[in-house]
């Protein structure tokens, strides 16, 4: 349908986040990254410089495979990397463990039986609070309360659980890593080879057209629909599956918010594109239509 090509030359607080490069040029170098495909695919790694650890590590929680890579200081030592991707990885169990409207037990769970109040827990709270604030910046196209069962933050918690584990290796001491959940991911600092990191985003459809190449060094790519599941994002205002698009990628500056606004997109379709117009600090890399 279209790629939307608003490029904003600054985002808040870390520069440069993330740059589209000459298509051309990127021929002959290997990406570190690649998303689109059915599931993430990590590259060989090139070399690491001699003052970096590298480390690369996969989890699987109930709902999702993470993938972790860190390139981290050496003055860390291993053991601290060790502790720090031990961290990390607690971080996205648990939030699968308590937060996930799947397990009955939860305390999403708990919220939608309406047996406690999200200001009893200060992490549920924000997690409410996103979503409210979600549902205001996409005219309700995204809404965790216009779901059956009642409140499911689905699609916002994946990238959320992200941005929190990646969080806890920044607070580690760790400020240059890749965290992956199927199509999307957060990314900061710089990759092994001492670069930033090269993000190769395959078309959602086609698989023979030539990835979109990012250069990122702090940001987030949020995708909704590329499992090939009909019918996983509800239109809010209908109750009906949403069926105009095959799948929607976003770019930002926070995974939850890039999450949130590419299952807002896949739902409202092309007028959906208008959120990303006046200056955002997030924008649609693909929103393709279904034929």
């Amino acid at each position: 349908m279209r790629i939307e090509e608003q490029r904003r030359g600054r985002w808040t607080d870390e520069q440069p986040r993330t740059r589209w490069i000459d298509q051309s040029a990127f021929r002959h170098r290997r990406p570190d990254l690649r998303l689109g495909t059915r599931s993430h695919r990590l590259e060989r790694a090139g070399g690491t410089a001699a003052d970096r650890i590298s480390v690369r590590h996969t989890v699987r929680t109930s709902t999702a495979e993470y993938s972790l890579l860190l390139n981290a200081p050496e003055w860390l030592g291993r053991r601290g990397v060790g502790e720090a991707l031990r961290d990390a990885v607690a971080e996205l169990r648990a939030i699968d463990l308590t937060y996930g409207p799947n397990q009955s037990d939860s305390l999403v769970s708990k919220l939608r039986r309406g047996e406690i109040d999200p200001e009893s827990y200060p992490p549920l709270a924000d997690l409410v609070d996103r979503c409210a604030a979600m549902r205001a910046a996409t005219d309700g196209w995204f809404d965790a309360w216009a779901v059956p069962g009642g409140f499911d933050p689905g699609g916002l918690l994946g990238g959320w659980a992200v941005e929190r584990a990646a969080a806890r290796l920044r607070t580690a001491g760790v400020h240059d890593y890749a965290v992956l959940a199927g199509a999307d991911l957060t990314v900061r600092g710089r990759a092994a080879h001492g670069g930033p990191w090269r993000v190769a985003v395959h078309h959602p459809t086609d698989g023979h057209r030539a990835p979109l190449v990012l250069e990122m060094t702090a940001g987030a790519v949020g995708t909704s629909g590329v499992t090939g599941r009909r019918g996983h994002v509800v239109d809010p205002h209908t109750g009906e599956p949403a069926d105009q698009l095959v799948a929607a990628t976003v770019v930002g500056p926070d995974l939850a918010v890039a999450d949130a606004y590419a299952t807002a997109l896949y739902a409202a379709g092309p007028a959906g594109l208008a959120w990303f117009r006046n200056g955002s600090d997030y924008r649609a890399l693909f929103a393709h239509r279904r034929r």
